[in-house]
């Protein structure tokens, strides 16, 4: 904290007081006890360049946690609370404009940043930085919760972009089509965020999509039974991007995050390919993933990955290849045709072309795992029931602000997804702290 001023009204003494009384002071400290600041160093002074000392990086983080915790949209309202609380100004560890004369030994007004500033910091603060930070909270989570990330659940939540283009009732004619970026937000992309099927007088259905220019946020996140929640990695692309894209750099994070593999994961059908399941082919887990077959119909495998034919006969192998996907794949032919003809017909309409039926199957141990994978056995629904604390965190995150960010621009959306997510974690540390000291507290026997 601030070495607290002078002024002519209070002393040092009636100035600790005041703060250790102070009912928001006390409030938000307990808050900012759960983070690790030292993530966060104190800027060097610099010789170069005499004058007064900038106002430090953790000064800024914490105000912002301020303006999500109050659930505020602005940073005109944030600074309207600073000023309006001196003590808790300098319990942040902005640098005050020293004035003896008033109350509290300093110009509150002169030494709390402006909006404009607070919303430049917002759009401009180091990620790295905040990426450090909300690192520490996984590792501090990790040390009060055991077994916290063998099991890891995936997710992406949409985000509204702050423009004209949202705003359901503003008349633009094609609104969603992406040759007319929006100027609001020149970073955002649009995409569809639900897409169901009408049914229309005749009787038939028709396809409804839902569109919206904005980000979307992926995130990690694990649950354990009494502790609650937690998110373990974070990453925020425009919303053109599938979902299974946030995939790749989530599963790196996590795993430099954690400093280890998961044993299993979770996801809905949007996270339904080979890869994902390849994470967890190799080590004894599963990929608990709800099977997606984009429309095809769905082929029967026997349990060493064979196809069968639309027929139910067991098909013939012919050669492997690269797939253009990533993976290696295996060819399959008609067994009527292949090695050699049996003389037996078929009404497949690939048969009367004298060509079969072909399979190019997915041979690597993830694509295995995912046509063999046993969706209705009991292990399965048993981790696939985890994916709902990733719902959970999105639910959280969105009571902070999370769909309706009143930023533009891609770097400042991501600032204010990771911030959501440490406040999130921060929260959750504390319930864990708190659960293992009850733990650890000695309970007499009822007489």
């Amino acid at each position: 904290m601030t070495i607290i001023p002078e002024s002519q009204i209070f002393d040092q003494r009636t100035m600790h007081l005041l703060i250790e009384h102070n009912d928001t002071v006390q409030r938000y400290r307990a808050l900012f006890a759960l983070l690790d600041w030292r993530v966060v160093p104190e800027p060097s002074s610099d010789p170069s360049r005499p004058g007064k000392r900038p106002h430090p990086p953790s000064a800024y983080i914490k105000a912002l946690f301020i303006k999500l915790t109050e659930g505020y949209a602005y940073c005109t309202q944030l600074r309207r609370l600073l000023v309006e609380h001196p003590l808790l100004v300098l319990e942040l560890g902005f640098r005050p404009v020293l004035n003896v004369e008033l109350p509290y030994g300093f110009d509150v007004e002169r030494t709390v940043p402006s909006a404009r500033w607070f919303t430049h910091q917002q759009r401009t603060l180091d990620h790295r930085l905040l990426k450090e930070l909300f690192a520490a909270t996984v590792q501090a989570l990790l040390e009060e919760i055991p077994g916290l990330g063998e099991t890891v659940a995936y997710d992406v939540k949409h985000i509204y972009a702050w423009v004209r283009e949202n705003n359901p009732r503003e008349h633009i004619k094609d609104c969603f089509c992406k040759q007319r970026q929006p100027t609001g937000d020149p970073d955002c992309r649009v995409g569809v965020k639900t897409s169901t099927n009408k049914e229309q007088p005749d009787g038939s259905t028709k396809e409804v999509k839902e569109f919206l220019w904005g980000y979307g946020s992926g995130i990690a996140a694990a649950t354990i039974a009494d502790y609650g929640d937690v998110v373990l990695a974070e990453h925020t692309l425009p919303f053109n991007e599938s979902d299974v894209t946030h995939f790749p750099p989530l599963y790196i994070q996590t795993v430099g995050i954690l400093g280890f593999f998961p044993l299993n994961i979770t996801a809905d059908a949007a996270f339904d390919a080979w890869y994902t399941y390849q994470t967890c082919a190799f080590r004894g887990g599963i990929a608990a993933i709800a099977l997606n077959e984009h429309g095809h119909p769905r082929v029967l495998h026997d349990p060493d990955g064979v196809p069968r034919c639309p027929i139910g006969l067991r098909m013939h192998p012919t050669y492997q290849f690269q797939h253009t996907k990533g993976y290696r794949a295996q060819r399959y032919r008609c067994p009527l045709l292949f090695p050699q003809p049996t003389g037996q017909t078929c009404q497949h309409e690939q048969f009367a072309k004298e060509k079969g039926c072909v399979k190019d199957i997915d041979i690597e141990a993830g694509g295995l795992m995912r046509v063999l994978l046993d969706r209705d056995g009991p292990l399965y629904k048993a981790i696939y029931r985890q994916r709902t604390c990733a719902e959970r965190i999105n639910s959280q995150a969105q009571a902070l602000g999370i769909e309706r960010p009143k930023v533009r621009h891609r770097p400042a959306v991501a600032r204010l997804n990771t911030l959501i997510y440490i406040l999130i974690n921060a929260k959750a540390l504390g319930r864990a702290r708190a659960i293992n000291a009850s733990l650890l507290t000695f309970k007499p026997a009822a007489a």
